[in-house]
């Protein structure tokens, strides 16, 4: 990259002396074959600059040929010997290297206060520097650049019709990849300051067109302001600039980006997949016949909701609705939460390799995503240290009521938008950006709606939380920000509303839609659940875990002792700072209204109101599982444990020893909810009768299988059955959240039947009722209500008192096929 000059280089230097400190321009000009438009660019740039001293003063003019190979440096050679103020930059090897390698030597061989950038067919006349240096004058600005996408731009000679779209194009996708917010990042017309010129050039690494925009990101990292200024341009015949080139441009930036990733973020990413992969190393262990042991029937659930949006999606059927369980009504699966998000990209996974593998990647993958994502948010936002943000993103993504959530509710574990969101509004509140960053947050909720609406709402109640608390701490920064955070959230929802509005209809309105869901009791925290440890933590076990919580899929809090410990210390000794006391507020307010409409206080028969009461009654709250509102805990102590760690780290003058029990007591409280790999019990093979399709006589068009029992939120294999061999039959039944009753409220499973209650009932108590007329009708008018073609049977725990039950309600004992007791109840050609 060093330049060589025609001047031999004492002899520059020399030069160079008298003057460099009173250069006030630097104006260079980057040339390849630019013999015939060469002279007259810098005759007009030298009258320019000579027609006026008192502005411009001292200045010189680099022209940088760039392995010409016609005469374009002896064109510069013989205007430099009228002009002694004209340099000539050569390419050593007589090789073109690209604008980018040009400019950067040019720009390095500057003295200039000021450094002007300018193409040498002039497609920008040089009269336009003098808007430019106007604008770098009235403003602390750092650089003025040339936009032709400024409103008040003339263009006054356009590009052929489809160039000129293709570029508009590229430069859209360039600024969406690396300058947001800069219009035109091509126009060969740009007046920086000189100092921060030669810094960001000497930094530079592209050599091709892609160089200006990888200058526009370093003032942009370094929070030097730029601004566009309109000017007049007109296309030259004979540019270099092909439609193509925006493409290289974009190739040169993914390299850019890619080699600018610190090693330590590759490294912190790689450790998170590594420990969200031995979470669920026996899972992936034997793909075909394990299932995860705490997940009751969710499981076979979501292995269901993956393989029916990959059929809707094949099919071009509606991916919102299904009659393939819950048989014939359905299930709205935009108020069952598919995740379309992730399950209709996955598809091909899906239909590939099966839809357990799909379960399993969502997993694996979504949770050390999430753990990435919260890591670049701390590294950006709250602490220097990246290993303390490494650190407390870990906690926040593999806080024990995540591990709980793993088990069964990828919903609620891959939760890598969140962060993404919180990121977006942070930036908001600069307001430097606020249409784009608007913009951008609208489809970022609009993409984490169809990931989980209930943990998007979860996350806006945290950040309320905290932007409350911090507001009444910094009331200065409250009044500075709400315009452009209010303006960006306002076009936030604009952009998301209209998008999700079809989506929302469905799923409130639509067939099969409820008004809220029925949760049951001990839908609350116990205070004693935020001390205790989680069953699945280093320090946990599910005897003292499962009497405080709904599951083992629930258990929303068990920080464990320890860490809420260290949390208060934290908290304590960083009082001082505005965040830390917003934080507090946020992890307080979480806990108390997680602890339900009742809070009952441990060993007393004390009972106080809750907080919950306010929301558990109004929309959208009444389907809250109120515990699950302590998972805001979890990020908020992630973030503070970062705090703390970011201290240690960086604290001057700390004593070695001190830093070191600093150290080991962040240990101390993270090594007993550090989470353990996930148990996996061998699932129930599929009978013969499935697998090898003898359902299909049984079944005319229109008709159902109907399992014994139904499938059911206790009992769901049935829906495995389905999605392992191709979703060729629908069941009677199911687990789906659906109405039920003249209010529509929402439960879990099917509308009962007297049926299919009976069938439950000797299922769990092995004992068979008296079967009589009244029953056999009732059981005829069921199937009929379930479109029923075939009832079946399979192995399982009373298996012989079903058989008798079933019998007696249909009259016939039903024959053995494939594996499974079989009654042909269908139409007589079914």
């Amino acid at each position: 990259m060093n330049p060589v000059s025609e001047r031999h280089t004492h002899e520059r230097v020399e030069y160079r002396a008298g003057y460099e400190s009173f250069v006030g321009l630097t104006v260079v000009v980057p040339a390849y074959n630019e013999e015939s438009r060469l002279r007259p660019t810098l005759d007009a740039i030298c009258d320019h600059l000579r027609a006026d001293p008192e502005r411009w003063g001292e200045w010189e003019l680099i022209v940088v040929d760039d392995g010409s190979t016609d005469g374009t440096a002896e064109v510069a050679r013989e205007a430099a010997a009228q002009e002694p103020r004209i340099q000539l930059i050569t390419s050593g090897s007589g090789v073109n290297r690209g604008k980018g390698d040009a400019l950067r030597r040019g720009v390095l061989a500057s003295y200039g206060r000021r450094v002007l950038v300018t193409d040498a067919d002039l497609a920008t006349p040089i009269a336009e520097l003098d808007q430019l240096d106007q604008q770098l004058n009235e403003g602390e600005l750092a650089a003025a650049i040339g936009s032709r996408a400024h409103p008040e731009s003339r263009i006054e000679i356009h590009q052929w019709r489809v160039r000129e779209w293709l570029g508009r194009m590229g430069n859209g996708l360039i600024r969406a990849v690396a300058v947001p917010g800069i219009h035109d990042t091509q126009c060969g017309f740009k007046l920086f300051d000189g100092e921060k010129a030669r810094s960001a050039f000497a930094d530079s690494r592209l050599d091709g067109w892609g160089i200006d925009v990888e200058i526009l990101r370093f003032f942009r990292h370094r929070d030097w302001p730029v601004t566009e200024v309109p000017v007049r341009w007109s296309h030259q015949e004979g540019s270099k600039v092909r439609p193509l080139d925006y493409g290289k441009v974009l190739l040169e930036l993914m390299r850019l980006r890619a080699r600018s990733v610190r090693r330590v973020d590759l490294l912190v990413a790689l450790l998170f997949l590594l420990a969200s992969a031995i979470l669920y190393k026996d899972l992936w262990a034997d793909l075909d016949r394990g299932y995860l042991a705490d997940a009751g029937q969710d499981q076979n659930q979501w292995e269901w909701f993956f393989r029916v949006t990959a059929e809707n999606v094949t099919q071009l059927r509606n991916p919102l609705f299904t009659t393939l369980q819950g048989y014939p009504e359905g299930v709205n699966l935009m108020a069952n939460t598919v995740m379309l998000g992730l399950s209709v990209p996955l598809t091909p996974v899906t239909l590939l390799l099966g839809p357990t593998v799909t379960w399993a990647l969502v997993l694996t993958v979504g949770l050390a995503a999430t753990a990435f994502c919260w890591y670049r948010l701390l590294a950006r936002h709250l602490v220097a240290n990246r290993w303390a943000a490494a650190i407390g993103a870990a906690f926040a993504a593999f806080a024990p009521p995540m591990i709980s959530h793993g088990n069964a509710h990828p919903n609620f574990l891959v939760l890598f938008m969140i962060p993404v969101i919180i990121d977006r509004a942070l930036k908001l509140c600069t307001g430097r950006a606020v249409v784009r960053d608007g913009v951008l947050l609208g489809l970022f909720a609009t993409y984490q709606i169809f990931l989980g609406e209930e943990p998007l709402l979860l996350a806006a109640m945290g950040m309320i939380l905290f932007a409350l608390a911090y507001a009444v701490v910094r009331r200065d920064v409250a009044k500075a920000v709400w315009r452009p955070l209010g303006r960006g959230i306002l076009i936030g929802l604009a952009v998301c509303l209209p998008l999700v509005a079809f989506p929302l209809g469905w799923q409130f309105f639509g067939p099969q839609s409820y008004t809220h869901v029925m949760h049951g009791s001990n839908t609350n925290n116990s205070p004693l659940a935020f001390v205790e440890f989680a069953g699945r933590s280093l320090l946990g076990t599910d005897a003292q875990a499962d009497p405080l919580a709904m599951n083992r899929t629930e258990q929303n809090a068990f920080f464990g002792w320890p860490m809420l410990a260290f949390g208060t210390v934290v908290v304590v000794a960083l009082w001082r700072l505005a965040v830390v006391k917003a934080l507090a507020f946020t992890a307080v307010a979480a806990a108390l209204l997680s602890l339900g409409v009742k809070i009952r206080i441990p060993f007393t028969d004390i009972v106080l109101p809750g907080p919950w009461r306010l929301l558990a009654n109004q929309p959208l709250f009444e389907s809250v599982i109120e515990s699950r509102v302590a998972m805001i805990c979890a990020p908020v102590l992630g973030m503070l444990t970062a705090l703390a760690v970011d201290r240690l780290a960086l604290a001057e003058g700390l004593d070695r020893s001190l830093r070191a029990a600093g150290l080991v007591t962040v240990a101390a409280a993270l090594l007993p909810v550090l989470p353990t790999p996930y148990p996996v019990r061998e699932r129930t093979p599929v009978p013969e009768f499935i697998t090898e399709g003898m359902y299909r006589s049984y079944l005319a068009e229109g008709e159902s299988v109907v399992t014994v029992p139904l499938p059911n939120p206790g009992n769901a294999d049935a829906l495995y059955w389905q999605s392992s061999t191709g979703l060729g039959f629908s069941v009677a039944g199911g687990y789906f959240n659906g109405p039920w009753g003249p209010d529509r409220v929402g439960i879990y499973g099917s509308t009962p039947r007297h049926t299919s209650n009976l069938f439950g009932e000797v299922r769990d108590s092995g004992k068979v009722p008296d079967i009589g007329p009244s029953w056999q009708n009732q059981a005829k008018a069921d199937l009929a209500a379930w479109r029923a073609g075939v009832v079946v049977l399979p192995p399982q725990y009373n298996e012989e008192a079903l058989h008798k039950t079933v019998s007696a309600l249909l009259g016939r004992s039903g024959e053995r096929v494939g594996g499974v007791w079989v009654w042909d109840v269908g139409k007589p050609n079914g």
